[in-house]
């Protein structure tokens, strides 16, 4: 039974401010896509579409979760994450000043993980062993790659099918960055999750993506089928390799 996500032909922006115009992209079953972009370009906004925050003016999103289709448009945020999506959004939005155990726990309100609780907590604590030692501390006080962890571990505490995973590479110095990269490709072959993630820094999100997608002015410039061509393309040497 597949997990996947389609976006085709989707226009969508804030108000009278079109940010996307006619974006295709689609992740298949068990693949990581990198979304790359420079900041501004439209790579939250495409997950915002995905999870209900933005509602595209044009344009057909669908999901489909363990071989059902869903069209998402019009959804609400709540009735995505039920259905197997899990957003880790940019800047982690944690709530500050609730523990660590706190901020995972409401990861757990979709209806499939409630009764999987205390097997997730111990999954991500497994996962994350610094969270399961600082399981009492407040969120806010907590260091930005301990923080990214947290973010993560809360978003696999819903069991997800898909994840879609925006900038984890934002604050962190580049050692951590390498790290949860790393975190992401292992968590995703051992749960079997369907991932999307945008991120900007175009080296490490490479090491672990099946194939990619560039975004330039809310366009899909580049739709590379697998990472040599990704690498291998003009635009890329042009925006993240400084060549000509």
């Amino acid at each position: 039974m597949g997990n996947s996500i389609s976006f085709e032909h989707v226009d969508a922006g804030y108000g009278a401010v079109t940010v996307l115009q006619d974006v295709t992209i689609s992740v298949r079953d068990g693949e990581t896509v990198a979304l790359l972009g420079t900041n501004g370009n439209g790579k939250t906004t495409i997950m915002r579409c995905i999870t209900g925050q933005v509602v595209p003016s044009r344009g057909e999103i669908v999901a489909e979760v363990e071989g059902v289709k869903h069209s998402l448009i019009g959804k609400s945020t709540e009735e995505i994450v039920d259905l197997g999506i899990a957003l880790v959004p940019e800047g982690r939005r944690l709530f500050p000043k609730l523990t660590v155990e706190e901020n995972l726990l409401l990861g757990a309100f979709r209806k499939a993980a409630r009764a999987q609780i205390k097997h997730n907590l111990a999954f991500s604590y497994e996962a994350f062993p610094r969270l399961a030692e600082r399981k009492g501390q407040l969120a806010g006080s907590m260091s930005g790659g301990e923080q990214q962890m947290l973010a993560l571990g809360r978003a696999l505490m819903s069991a997800p099918k898909i994840l879609l995973i925006d900038e984890p590479s934002v604050g962190l110095a580049p050692i951590l960055v390498a790290r949860m990269i790393e975190k992401i490709a292992e968590l995703k072959a051992q749960l079997g999750l369907t991932v999307l993630m945008a991120e900007q820094n175009f080296e490490q999100a490479t090491r672990i993506a099946d194939r990619g997608y560039v975004l330039v002015h809310g366009k899909i410039e580049l739709d590379a089928e697998n990472i040599e061509t990704l690498r291998g393309s003009d635009i890329v040497k042009k925006l993240y390799l400084g060549l000509d």
